[in-house]
């Protein structure tokens, strides 16, 4: 077979017959699956984008002969840096370079065969999206969950932009590589911190992999404690948060932020000097690194001090760049017995260390003591570590020094970016109104084509007074429009909303259509978004529900993550280290639905591994010998007879097959799937060459393995399908349900053994018992010359597998 001219005939078949169009009257039985969709950054698609659409289509595929109405759309993430950097470099407008890409991409994808909805398809890029993004901005605006404020944000120098701390790796551009430094900016955000709590207990009923479960808790970061109000010697208030308040009387100094507004005010003259430089320093430094637990700590003495509410102690006010503004009150206590950080912070500054002794431990040759309650106060003392949290919180309420409090570490959503290749943020700015939402009916803010989008540090929209200069809304006085654009992840956080009702140009969805089809039964895309976009799809969707628009809570019920393909040098692939891998040049040689076969069988799908096309050309041969099997009893015609003992062994090996395989694909085992479907194959083959075959029996079996093989090789059996005389498409058929009875042999086959070495095979009945199943091993010819005499020690039976005798 010519599998690349197969594959054209039957993709041109099903576009013409409308084969996967989803039917929106029966979505009572939706089985929506989406892969995160593509960015096209790239001309074309790599191993990575094949990895991840060909085995979840095979998933989707599955489903549908399951019966189900699958939806699989797919679409475009268009906006971002790494189209406008790739601009910048080429002189490419960034909107060519995109839609080019995309064309190209498409292509690329059709040719795959996936059963994609594309009459849904949506681009970010197009006004008829990025409209409806802006809406939503706006809704968030009116619900106070979008606003503005200066604050010191993550810098790019190199991408010239501002990134939010989940695109911070490691101190570094996730993007550029580049060193993250840190400035103050006016910014929008989203308060996604007033979802945390339902964020994280959401969380325990996702179908999810608990790594991303636990990331997610993690990065949402919640703490449970109190806020203790310290008052300076001037009469300055400032509050602490602390999940140990039961160590109040060990407090020996406190520390505030730098850029904590207070520093000025405390400041002495004789400590100007020594503070002010310090606070420079330390706004060189980001936020990743000044959280990192390898570093240094240090600081610099104020020359001010404070005093202990609950016991009205004198104790020295520092700054240090350990603790952040942005997180938390931006100050902390020093409590260096019971703090490993702060008792290496004392040691280094000879600040006091006061023990406070555990009544139950009182061993004073600790360093430190890392739990325990005070006993200097007969009001406390004797109070479990638990009993004295609360206590303290208490009585510090009760003076009106403090109160009960939950923390998280999660931090609102930065979302606007100095860069051109983003949504325009929906704002007009009025010196006499303020900010402005720009009126629904003027959606949408389109993105100006002719733009000098070269980065210089400000955002480019803010040169094109076309675009600048308007009127406000409101007062109809000249304004100014926002020259920020929104991060890429805005656009993506809302996408799966869309594809149901993709061409609605009156809203940005139907919610009774929305409400019909959401969530996704099944998402699969990579890892490394578990504290990004799947974090803010997630915002976007309770967001949305509390305004009215949506009825559920999740968008995505159960997820997948796919693993990565590396180089063939076990790098990633990447063009700078010269391993990428093309998938087209194996598409046009083997064909895709060898292709993607061999990725599902020579890579566990959650694991990934490095690129190697070793085993494609076996693959190829499998299917070939598939094919010849087929056409050997394709005219196959007549009544099927009895089942002898070989056709009883063929049908056991059919329906186990049958059994097993929808269980892999359930869970995107496809190695493992296609491993018994190649055992499957040699049972067959072992069949047909015994004296008696029963032609009608195969030609049953064989349309069997045709149907279990569609969902991995759907053009190929498509084509075996139609030979065999089988009506169009096998995808209107169902997948095989197994049959209980047929995995109850009669007869079972055991491997015997003389000391753990294979001596022969015997063939018992499956009712056997131990006795029966040693007398007939015994019996064997090979066994008895095995033997050679001698007096078994031990008959070991392992049922329905071995029989190891021991001499």
């Amino acid at each position: 077979m010519d599998y690349v001219a197969n594959e054209r005939k039957w993709q041109k078949k099903w576009e013409e017959s409308e084969l996967y169009k989803f039917d929106f009257s029966k979505a009572d039985k939706k089985c929506y699956v989406l892969e995160m969709f593509s960015y096209p950054s790239a001309a074309k698609l790599h191993i990575g984008h094949w990895f991840n659409f060909g085995p979840s289509d095979t998933y989707a595929r599955f489903k549908r002969m399951q019966g189900y109405n699958v939806f699989q759309p797919m679409g475009f993430d268009a906006f971002g840096l790494p189209a406008e950097n790739y601009a910048i470099k080429t002189g490419i407008h960034p909107s060519d370079s995109t839609l080019k890409n995309i064309s190209t991409m498409e292509d690329q994808l059709k040719k795959m065969g996936a059963t994609f909805n594309w009459e849904n398809e949506v681009v970010t890029c197009l006004p008829e999206y990025y409209q409806w993004t802006q809406w939503i901005f706006l809704q968030l605006f009116k619900h106070n969950l979008a606003y503005r404020k200066e604050a010191p944000v993550n810098w790019c120098p190199s991408c010239n932009t501002v990134l939010a701390n989940e695109q911070v790796v490691d101190g570094a551009c996730e993007r550029c590589k580049s060193e993250v430094i840190r400035k103050n900016l006016t910014q929008w955000f989203f308060k996604i911190t007033d979802y945390a709590e339902e964020l994280l207990v959401g969380l325990d009923k996702l179908d999810w992999p608990e790594k991303t479960k636990a990331m997610q808790r993690n990065w949402i970061g919640k703490s449970v404690g109190g806020e203790i109000v310290f008052t300076t010697e001037g009469g300055k208030r400032f509050t602490v948060y602390t999940t140990r308040a039961d160590t109040i009387f060990g407090v020996s100094y406190v520390v505030l932020a730098p850029e904590h507004p207070l520093v000025a005010e405390l400041t002495t003259e004789a400590q100007r000097a020594a503070v002010d430089a310090y606070k420079e320093a330390s706004a060189k430094v980001n936020e990743i690194e000044r959280l990192s637990t390898a570093r240094e700590k240090n600081g610099v003495f104020t020359g001010s001090y404070c005093i202990n509410p609950i016991n009205g102690k004198k104790i020295p006010i520092w700054i240090a760049d350990y603790v952040l503004y942005s997180y938390g009150t931006g100050a902390v206590m020093g409590v260096p017995s019971h703090d490993e950080r702060d008792f290496v912070f004392a040691k280094k500054y000879n600040l006091p260390i006061q023990r406070v002794i555990c009544a139950k431990d009182g061993n004073d040759e600790l360093p430190f003591v890392e739990y325990g309650i005070m006993c200097n106060s007969g009001e406390f003392n004797g109070l479990t570590t638990e009993e004295g949290k609360k206590a303290v919180i208490d009585k510090l309420a009760s003076m009106g020094c403090g109160g009960h409090k939950t923390n998280y570490r999660l931090r609102d959503w930065l979302v606007s970016r100095q860069r051109y290749w983003g949504a325009p943020i929906p704002i007009i700015h009025c010196e006499h109104c303020g900010c402005v939402p720009v009126p629904e009916k003027d959606l949408p803010v389109l993105l100006p084509y002719n733009v000098a989008f070269k980065p210089d540090g400000k955002s480019p929209l803010a040169s094109c007074d076309d675009f600048i200069n308007t009127v406000c809304p409101v007062c109809g006085k000249p304004a100014k429009r926002d020259v920020d654009t929104l991060d890429t992840f805005v656009c993506s956080s809302w996408y799966y909303l869309r594809y149901p009702d993709a061409h609605n140009d009156k809203a940005a969805f139907d919610k009774e259509v929305i409400d019909r089809m959401l969530p996704v039964d099944k998402y699969i895309g990579g890892a490394e978004h578990a504290c990004m976009h799947l974090l803010y799809a997630r915002f976007f969707t309770k967001a949305l529900r509390d305004m009215g628009y949506l009825s559920f809570d999740e968008p995505f019920t159960s997820l997948v993550h796919q693993g990565t393909i590396l180089g063939p040098d076990g790098m990633r692939m990447s063009k700078s280290r010269g391993n990428v891998v093309s998938p087209d040049e194996y598409v046009s040689e083997y064909g895709a639905d060898v292709f993607r076969m061999y990725l599902m069988f020579g890579f566990s799908y959650i694991e990934g591994g490095p690129w190697s096309d070793d085993g494609i050309k076996a693959i190829k041969k499998f299917l070939e010998r598939i094919e010849r099997i087929i056409e050997k009893y394709k005219n196959a015609s007549g009544k099927k007879g009895e089942l002898s003992a070989s056709e009883k062994s063929l049908n056991y090996v059919r329906h186990n097959t049958i059994k097993r395989v929808a269980e892999d694909v359930e869970i995107f085992s496809f190695n493992t799937a296609i491993a018994r479907i190649m055992e499957f194959v040699n049972a067959i083959y072992k069949y047909d060459a015994e004296a008696k075959v029963d032609a009608v029996f195969l030609k049953e079996v064989l349309h069997d393995l045709t149907l279990i093989i569609a969902p991995f090789a759907p053009h190929f059996a498509e084509e075996m399908n139609e030979i065999s005389g089988g009506e169009y498409s096998i995808f209107n058929q169902s997948f095989p349900h197994h049959d209980p009875a047929a995995l109850v042999l009669d007869e079972v086959e055991l491997a015997v053994q003389v000391n753990s070495r294979m001596k022969g095979k015997i063939k018992v009945s499956s009712d056997a018992d131990n006795e029966s199943i040693e007398r007939i091993a015994l019996s064997c010819p090979d066994v008895i010359s095995a033997l050679d005499g001698a007096k078994p020690k031990k008959v070991i039976i392992i049922p329905k597998r071995i029989v190891n005798i021991v001499i």
